[in-house]
């Protein structure tokens, strides 16, 4: 996740609630650090399939529940050629198996034992599944990636960043 500046919306429906103004602009306030963030989520992307790494940062977005990554990520997904189908399953990945590969499906468990941390710590299993999957280079990218969207997603939801502003392609 990364912010764009256009802060204003698009003229909505009278029945729909009204849109929430960002608790803060933090990339604004904190530059270096938003700056730094940008530069860590560009080395972790790095070699990785846009495709899954999208629905990497879909995912770990869905579990934080951080509205402003989730509308970003999505239209990232659409936009890497990701079908709405296989965007829609996600939140339930495991009963949806089907819709995935074997590496996919490696990542997405890898994706929710680093973000939720239910154990205190990414069972063995998972890792082993991922490590069968991903080179170690690969493995690691991997890794960042997951780390960083959930740092990015700690922004957004403290900072109750406004969702439904994003264009496909307007943080790189």
């Amino acid at each position: 996740m990364t912010t764009t500046t256009d802060h204003t919306a698009p003229e909505a429906p009278a029945e729909y609630a009204p849109e929430h103004a960002p608790r803060l602009l933090w990339a604004e306030h904190a530059p270096e650090v938003y700056k730094a963030m940008v530069r860590l989520d560009a080395a972790a992307r790095r070699g990785t399939d846009p495709k899954l790494l999208e629905l990497v940062k879909v995912r770990a977005s869905q579990l934080n529940h951080c509205a402003f990554c989730l509308d970003m990520h999505t239209k990232d997904a659409l936009a890497a050629g990701e079908s709405v189908e296989r965007i829609i399953q996600l939140s339930a990945w495991e009963e949806s198996a089907h819709f995935y590969t074997e590496k996919e499906l490696a990542a997405i468990a890898l994706t929710e034992a680093v973000t939720v941390l239910t154990d205190g710590f990414v069972p063995d299993e998972v890792y082993a599944q991922a490590a069968a999957h991903f080179e170690e280079p690969e493995l690691a990218q991997l890794i960042a990636a997951i780390t960083v969207i959930n740092a990015w997603n700690r922004f957004g939801v403290t900072c109750r960043m406004t969702p439904g502003h994003y264009q496909p392609g307007g943080h790189r």
